[in-house]
């Protein structure tokens, strides 16, 4: 389902393509029959990271992203110096949840993730307009 929506990117040399890369590890995770969310959260992070990051580098006046891994943060940044607009508030809780797991998988926590799943069909509309824009 993500390697398709970010098909545009397929094997492209860039954040895009690793955008696609992750979204293709999404994919699998989900088909593999894994019970435990915490790879999909991590896939998930990376891919709206790297797309994120892209966004900044291609579309920004100044071509350049932050270090942060915070997905708030770079949707901010997306907002402030490109042309792309929306409700950053309706999505401030499913990114900060979603970067929140992401961080939790990388020290072997335990993740919430019903928590998760719910913010991932917030965070599916944000993708949606990203992918557009």
């Amino acid at each position: 389902m993500y390697a398709e929506k970010l098909k545009q990117f397929e094997n492209t040399e860039n954040l895009a393509g690793k955008a696609w890369e992750h979204a293709v590890l999404i994919d699998f995770t989900a088909k593999s029959g894994i019970k435990d969310c915490a790879m999909h959260c991590f896939h998930y992070h990376q891919m709206l990271e790297m797309l994120l990051k892209h966004t900044l580098e291609t579309k920004s006046e100044f071509g350049s992203y932050s270090k942060t891994h915070k997905l708030y943060r770079l949707l901010e940044e997306v907002i402030a110096t490109t042309a792309f607009h929306t409700d950053k508030s309706k999505y401030f809780m499913a990114l900060q949840v979603i970067s929140v797991c992401a961080e939790e998988y990388r020290y072997n926590f335990l993740i919430d993730c019903q928590g998760y799943w719910e913010g991932v069909k917030v965070a599916d509309e944000l993708l949606e307009q990203l992918l557009v824009f």
